[in-house]
């Protein structure tokens, strides 16, 4: 997980740095030094999830990497950030704190600490705040992602991660959460879903155990809360009525749930359980769409091309280079005069005997995501680019001697999944395509122009070698095809036989999830084929198991593990640092 080059920056962040207006607790300004996590492409080109780490001592470093690698990896398992994964770059800015530790932890009366980023609980230690609401100097913020170069605020995420077990949390520009919480690493996609999606809470309460009231004003603004019944979105065709009736990615049906925006009653929400309203389950495919959306609309579909500022010959190659989401392929599409000529990265004229005089070539770069159906959203430029050319015939194309080479690919440094899509973008001579061969485990592997689609090899499990040439260069990938292993321990049962378990009360169960290859595997169960949750243990402690009772436990106002009395059906999974995920397995327990 943590891979690249150290950049130490001192003196230039503490120049800006001191010019800030900090609260009185905050922090001399730190060296900085930039870690790149993980590199898709040139940031300018990619989206960026820059991430700071605050009330982290030189001595902790080694724990906030730890709580990273933690984030990241649960980030990696949830849609759209499985499938868009090569679309982000993720660097670390790790800033040592003087102190160790964040303001007003856990506590109005808990210290206030000198760290770089001013991060404190109860909305900045104010009397009248939330414990929870965890903030921070922005414009510290700011000034330490600037600098990872190549940057900007408009192709990047800022996500800061205090050195706190407490839960807690922040959407906004910016998001935060608490770095070693149980739940922390569920925090950070809800608030992303903040800060880069726009999304709202669907929270029925504002202060936990406070409830939330009734919503009394005109329709929302909101993509994921209306007024209007199932048959109004419908008839008026507003708001997620193309998803109405499907099941839903979260748990449920896609329909309409009472409570959210902070009120429990007058106001309605897409799903049951939303990522929004519940860490630990996904997006629900209304949110899912949103941030499909907006991670997309962060790059250009389109990375590079024939120039189109002057006319081209007959005589050439056209060409776009375009992005390649982890597990599907954009669409490609050529035209001249209106005609297909092709569906590939490249598109010869030569081979196209054109008529004598002018013509016009274009390309439209499609991304034919099952995660959007609005065709607003499919045909904005966050999904569909065109590119066109004006050809004439009278033009000669002078001779080049471009050689033969690759010039970007999916990394090579680590492992790729048995379910990827795999590329490599070649150079782009005038005059000939340079031909890109595919080889896995030694044997010509049936492949596309400028990627291959792994899932569709059906790979055995194990571990394979692909490579991919061009002229006398190549590029070599390990496929991991081992999918991770995942166990399950309940305690005692009244009865027990294998698979099947009675229990008089409460009971508890630990998923264990293990891979032949470092890094964090993320485990997942669901009850009843409701939505899949995330394991982390207990709320309380990442070490405890989960505790299954017929009324829940309550734990700051809220429920976990309420199972009731009857069978039910336990199914449980988990996915690796490749993306490999292991099919389902169940088993069945009776509460009596």
């Amino acid at each position: 997980m943590w891979t690249g080059s150290k950049i130490v920056i001192g003196t230039a962040a503490a120049t800006v740095l001191s010019a800030l207006t900090a609260p009185a607790w905050a922090a001399e300004p730190a060296d900085a030094t930039v870690v790149p996590v993980q590199i898709t492409g040139d940031p300018a080109k990619r989206f960026n999830l820059v991430v700071l780490g605050d009330g982290y001592t030189a001595a902790d470093m080694p724990k906030f990497r730890t709580h990273l690698a933690k984030h990241l990896n649960d980030l990696w398992t949830i849609e759209p950030f499985k499938s868009y994964r090569s679309y982000i770059n993720v660097y670390a800015v790790e800033t040592p704190s003087a102190e160790s530790g964040v303001s007003c932890d856990p506590a109005l009366s808990s210290p206030r600490r000198s760290t770089p980023l001013s991060m404190a609980f109860w909305s900045g230690c104010r009397d009248d705040g939330i414990q929870r609401l965890l903030v921070m100097d922005s414009a510290a913020a700011k000034t330490y992602a600037d600098l990872v170069q190549g940057t900007s605020t408009g192709n990047r995420q800022i996500l800061a991660l205090a050195n706190s077990d407490t839960y807690g949390g922040a959407g906004g520009t910016y998001a935060t959460a608490s770095g070693g919480n149980a739940m922390s690493a569920l925090i950070a996609p809800h608030e992303l879903g903040h800060s880069l999606g726009g999304l709202d809470d669907e929270y029925d309460y504002y202060q936990r155990g406070v409830p939330g009231g009734t919503y009394s004003g005109p329709e929302p603004d909101s993509i994921h809360h209306t007024l209007l019944t199932e048959q109004e979105m419908k008839a008026q065709k507003k708001k997620w009525w193309r998803w109405l009736g499907e099941r839903s990615e979260s748990g449920g049906t896609i329909g309409r749930y009472e409570g959210g925006l902070y009120f429990s009653k007058g106001v309605w929400r897409p799903s049951q359980h939303s990522m929004m309203k519940t860490l630990g389950y996904y997006y629900d495919q209304v949110a899912r769409e949103r941030m499909t959306q907006r991670i997309s609309g962060k790059v250009n579909l389109v990375q590079a091309n024939t120039p189109t500022n002057a006319p081209v010959g007959d005589d050439r190659v056209l060409w776009v280079e375009t992005m390649h989401p982890t597990d599907h392929r954009l669409s490609v599409s050529w035209t001249v005069d209106g005609k297909t000529a092709g569906r590939n990265a490249n598109l010869d004229l030569r081979r196209l005997h054109l008529k004598k005089g002018t013509h016009t070539a274009k390309v439209t770069v499609t991304d034919p995501t099952a995660f959007v159906r609005d065709p607003a959203v499919r045909s904005s430029a966050a999904l569909t680019q065109t590119r066109t050319w004006t050809i004439d015939t009278g033009v000669t194309t002078p001779p080049d001697s471009v050689p033969a080479d690759f010039t970007s690919s999916t990394p090579t440094d680590k492992p790729v999944g048995a379910n990827s899509v795999v590329y490599a973008e070649t150079t782009h001579p005038a005059q000939s395509v340079p031909r890109v061969r595919w080889e896995l485990d030694g044997h010509r592997a049936r492949g596309g122009d400028r990627d291959i689609d792994l899932g569709r090899l059906h790979l055995a499990k194990g571990t394979h070698t692909l490579v991919a040439r061009t002229g006398s260069e190549s590029r070599t990938w390990t496929i991991d095809a081992q999918p991770p292993t995942v166990t399950y321990e309940l305690s005692k049962a009244a009865r027990a036989r294998t698979g099947k378990y009675v229990f008089d009360g409460p009971f508890t169960m630990r998923l264990t999830g293990a891979d032949d290859r470092p890094g964090v595997v993320v485990s997942e169960f669901r009850v009843d084929g409701d939505g899949w949750f995330n394991y982390f243990g207990w709320p309380t402690d990442s070490s405890a198991p989960w505790l299954f009772t017929e009324n829940g436990t309550v734990i700051d106002s809220l429920t976990y593990g309420k199972l009731g009395k009857g069978r039910h059906t336990i199914e449980y999974r988990a996915t690796d640092p490749a993306g490999n995920t292991t099919n389902p397995k169940k088993f069945t327990v009776t509460l009596r």
